[in-house]
Order: C-alpha cells, then sequence, then structure tokens
C-alpha cells in the first residue's frame, strides 16, 4: 500500500480519536484560550501556544497534548495497515486543522499561524485528501 492510501486510510481513524478527545478539551480554560487566539491547532497533531503563555496555559497545553500522544500512540498501533504515530499525529492535525472555525487560530504549512476565515484554511500538501 502506498503512502497516500495509508494516510486516507489512517484518517478514518483519525476522525473518531478527534470527536472524543475534543470534547474532553472544552473546558473553560481552554475554550477561552482557544476562542481568543492564544492556542491553535499545529500540523503535527497537537495544540500549540500562539505567542507567550502564562504556566498555567502551558500546563493545561501540555497535558492536552500528551493525552492526544497516548490516543494517537494506540490508534496508530492498532491500525491496520499500520502506521507510525508520525503519521496518525500528521493525519489527525490535518483534520483538526479542517475544523477549526472562523477567528481560531492554526498552523500552516509554512509554519506560520494563521486566523480561520470563512475559507477552508491552508492545507499541507501532506494531508490525505479525503477527510
Amino acid at each position: 500500500m502506498n503512502r497516500v492510501s495509508k494516510m486516507i486510510a489512517v484518517a478514518g481513524l483519525a476522525v473518531a480519536v478527534l470527536a472524543t478527545p475534543a470534547m474532553a478539551q472544552r473546558d473553560p480554560a481552554y475554550e477561552a484560550a482557544r476562542a481568543s487566539g492564544q492556542v491553535g491547532e499545529k500540523m503535527d497533531g497537537y495544540l500549540g501556544v500562539v505567542g507567550g503563555a502564562s504556566s498555567d496555559l502551558q500546563r493545561l497545553v501540555s497535558d492536552i497534548n500528551i493525552k492526544r500522544r497516548a490516543l494517537y500512540s494506540q490508534r496508530a498501533q492498532a491500525a491496520k495497515p499500520a502506521v507510525t504515530l508520525e503519521e496518525y499525529a500528521l493525519t489527525a492535525g490535518c483534520i483538526a486543522i479542517s475544523r477549526t472555525q472562523p477567528g481560531e487560530k492554526y498552523q500552516a504549512p509554512d509554519g506560520s499561524w494563521q486566523t480561520r476565515t470563512s475559507a477552508p484554511p491552508m492545507r499541507d500538501s501532506r494531508c490525505p485528501a479525503a477527510q
């Protein structure tokens, strides 16, 4: 199976993964940070801090990312065909970015932070076509 087919297959798994943790992450501090543009979705599948961060915000982001990594690791190992943690996380990042709402921050393929508009977000060429 080629790399593109593999990434499309894992995209289906990643959709299910993102649905559950996304709800768990919606505590008031996370919601406030997301709404104010202090955090955003990164291409690598993890949450990032945009600009400076308080120690509380950094702890929140670290906690979310630890949980994401554990979940991605479990799902990558269970994936058929097998995928690496990095491949799984990238696919999850593509999906998370595609699900951002206008006004939220996301990481563009060039690594810069962008604010989502009503237009689709910029996509990394490694993202699977079907999401």
